[in-house]
């Protein structure tokens, strides 16, 4: 699959590219990253992105036809008529593991970071497909959003984590819930104790015992998780009985 950056910054991915368990990924091309400046697409001698907003306020929006340009030079690279091209905003869908396992699976897309007040809504009307965010807060730019979404994309392809049963453990996997907590030596750490089933090895206990954990700590936290995975009949009737134990 085919990421195509279109950014202001492309200094930020540079590191994040080449650091951490992920950067298998890209090395590989598992997950092709290519950095496009918007900068070399701007106007004039200054090579102008931005300028101020009709109607007057604050800040300053990115323009249109630079971002078209740059948009038609990577949709002239990839060879499609119209990739799908994601822009990062407050206001999109928040980023969900079902989404990433999506994007995992597919051939990949444009990434517009926008920065600034925004950016011009004529251009994000005729060629944003989605609009994605990170949460309920906002962000200087789409530099940061664009890199959570590569590296959970990543994360999931063949080979990239070493073990591939690690990311099926992770929160969210297939039944939807939190996962466990996790432990490492020393078996003592002050008055602190590894929970002795960690060290019993009687492996059908050890996953009764992290089940468990995992509903408690999605039960407290995040109670509409396992209403979702009861609605899709993932808990199963020791799971059910299990929570009915659970003081809220």
């Amino acid at each position: 699959m085919r990421f195509d950056v279109i950014t202001l910054f492309p200094e930020l991915f540079e590191p994040f590219l080449k650091l951490g368990v992920t950067r298998r990924a890209y090395e590989t091309k598992q997950v092709e990253v290519r950095l496009w400046p918007l900068r070399e697409h701007g106007d004039g001698t200054h090579q102008r992105v931005d300028d101020r907003p009709f109607g007057g306020g604050p800040g300053m929006v990115l323009l249109a036809e630079p971002l078209q340009r740059a948009l038609a030079a990577v949709t002239a690279d990839r060879g499609e008529a119209s990739p799908a091209v994601i822009h990062f905003t407050p206001t999109g869908r928040r980023i969900d593991q079902p989404l990433v396992r999506e994007l995992a699976a597919g051939p990949g897309a444009v990434l517009l970071c926008g920065r600034y007040e925004g950016i011009d809504q004529r251009f994000l009307d005729r060629h944003v497909t989605l609009e994605l965010s990170l949460g309920d807060f906002v962000l200087s730019g789409g530099e940061l959003p664009a890199m959570a979404l590569l590296d959970a994309v990543a994360r999931l392809q063949p080979g990239v984590l070493g073990d591939e049963q690690s990311a099926e453990q992770d929160s969210f996997g297939d039944d939807g819930l939190l996962d466990c907590p996790h432990y490492s030596r020393p078996e003592m750490l002050g008055a602190r104790a590894v929970p002795p089933v960690l060290l019993s090895g009687h492996h059908a206990q050890i996953e009764r015992w992290r089940r468990e954990r995992s509903l408690e700590l999605t039960a407290r936290r995040r109670p509409e998780l396992i209403a979702a995975a009861r609605a899709a009949g993932r808990l199963s009737k020791a799971d059910e009985v299990f929570l009915t134990t659970l003081t809220l």
